[in-house]
C-alpha cells in the first residue's frame, strides 16, 4: 500500500492499514548492516543503531520484531495500561498535511497487561525492545498502576519507560510535580529491584515545562538511580499551527511542529542532568533534525509522526545522513556529536 493510499484514508484506519500490513509480513527488510559509525551503547544495551520506533505506533506490541527487522535499533511498544481501555472517542487522531504535523487524543487505547505480555513472552526481537507503560484513566492510583508495570514486564523488556506526559489521561501529568514525583520514582525503582534483572527505567516528560519545573524534575532524578529520560512527549501549545485545519482539536501536537519546543527542552535538560542518558523525540523528520537531536545532547532518538508523511523510507534516509555528518565532522561514531550544540539550543539560538 502507498503511502499517498494511506494518506487518503481517515488517520485511524490508515494506522490500523499499516499494522497490519506490517503483521503480514508486508514490510521491507533491511538488507545491509548498520555502519559502524551508528554503533551505540545505551544503558548497558548494545544498539546496531541509536533510531528507535516511538511507543505509539504499535500499541499492543503486535509488530515489534516486524519494525527491528526493517531496521530500527530500538522499539517502544505502548503505552500499556494494566487492564484493557477503549481510550477516547472516535474521530481521535488528526493530521495536519501541510505542517506535517499530527494531533491525538487517543487517550492510551490498548489492550492491557495480559494480552501484551502474552504477545511478547518468548518472542526474540532483534533490537532493544522497550515497554512503555502507563496508568488507567479511571485508576483510583496512577503510582500503584506504573508499578504493575514494572512487574509485569521488568523481566521481558530490555528496558521500561514510564509515561508521565501524555495530555489525554486528565492528571496524568501532575506526576511531574516534586512530592509525587518523589514517590512514583521511589515506588518504581522500588519494585525494578525485586525483578531477576535490573532493566533500565526511563521516564517520559512533557515538553511543556517551564525552567523551574525542569529543575524539580532533574533534583528528583539525580537523587535516584533512574537509568535515563525521553525528552519529550506531544505539546498542548498550538503556536506553531495556529489557523491550519485541525489545529483547534484538542489532543497533543507531535511532528514537524514540535521540533524546535522538543529540542530546546531536551537542551535544557541535558544541562541539568550531566551525563544521565536522554533519548529525543519529537519532531525529527530529516537527517538535518536527526543530527539536531544528538547535538542539542540527546544519546539516541525515536521517530513516528514523520512516518506518516515520509513513509518508511524516512528511517535509512536519516541513517545514512547521520553517517555522512559523523564524517563529515572527522568523527567516528555519531556518539561523539552528543551536546556539541547544547547551549545553542538550550537558548533557543540554533537551528537544524
Amino acid at each position: 500500500m502507498t503511502q499517498q493510499a494511506l494518506l487518503k484514508m481517515d488517520a485511524e484506519t490508515a494506522h490500523g492499514a499499516t499494522i497490519t500490513a506490517l503483521r503480514l509480513g508486508l514490510a521491507p527488510e533491511q538488507s545491509h548492516a548498520d555502519s559502524p559509525e551508528l554503533r551505540t551503547r545505551l544503558c548497558g544495551m548494545e544498539l546496531n543503531n541509536p533510531i528507535g520506533m516511538a511507543a505509539g505506533f504499535d500499541k499492543n506490541a503486535e509488530v515489534p520484531r516486524q519494525l527491528a527487522q526493517m531496521g530500527f535499533g530500538m522499539v517502544e511498544i505502548g503505552t500499556v495500561t494494566p487492564r484493557p481501555q477503549s481510550g477516547n472517542p472516535k474521530p481521535r487522531l488528526f493530521r495536519l498535511p501541510s505542517a506535517q504535523g499530527v494531533i491525538n487524543r487517543m487517550g492510551f487505547n490498548n489492550e492491557g497487561h495480559d494480552a501484551v505480555f502474552a504477545r511478547l513472552r518468548g518472542l526474540r526481537v532483534p533490537a532493544a525492545l522497550g515497554v512503555n507503560i502507563g496508568a488507567n484513566k479511571d485508576s483510583e492510583d496512577f503510582v500503584a498502576d506504573y508499578v504493575l508495570g514494572v512487574q509485569k514486564f521488568a523481566d521481558l523488556a530490555d528496558y521500561l519507560t514510564a509515561n508521565i506526559s501524555s495530555p489525554n489521561t486528565p492528571g496524568l501529568r501532575n506526576l511531574q510535580s516534586d512530592e509525587a514525583l518523589r514517590r512514583l520514582l521511589g515506588e518504581l525503582l522500588a519494585a525494578r529491584a525485586k525483578a531477576k534483572t535490573r532493566v533500565p527505567v526511563f521516564l517520559k516528560i512533557a515538553p511543556d515545562l517551564d525552567e523551574a519545573a525542569l529543575d524539580v524534575i532533574a533534583k528528583g532524578v539525580l537523587a535516584t538511580d533512574l537509568d535515563g529520560l525521553i525528552i519529550s512527549n506531544t505539546t498542548t501549545a498550538r503556536d506553531t499551527v495556529a489557523g491550519l485545519d485541525n489545529a483547534d482539536e484538542a489532543g497533543g501536537l507531535s511532528g514537524k511542529p514540535l521540533f524546535e519546543r522538543s529540542t530546546q527542552k531536551l537542551a535544557q535538560m541535558r544541562q541539568r542532568v550531566g551525563d544521565l542518558p536522554i533519548i529525543g523525540v519529537g519532531g525529527i523528520h530529516s537527517p538535518q533534525s536527526a543530527l539536531a537531536k544528538f547535538e542539542a545532547g540527546a544519546n539516541a532518538i525515536q521517530l513516528y509522526s514523520a512516518l506518516v508523511f515520509g513513509g518508511l523510507d524516512l528511517l535509512d534516509t536519516i541513517k545514512r545522513g547521520l553517517v555522512a555528518a559523523v564524517r563529515t565532522h572527522g568523527k567516528t561514531n555519531i556518539d561523539q556529536l552528543v551536546g556539541s550544540q547544547t547551549a545553542d539550543w538550550a537558548a533557543g539560538k540554533a537551528r537544524p
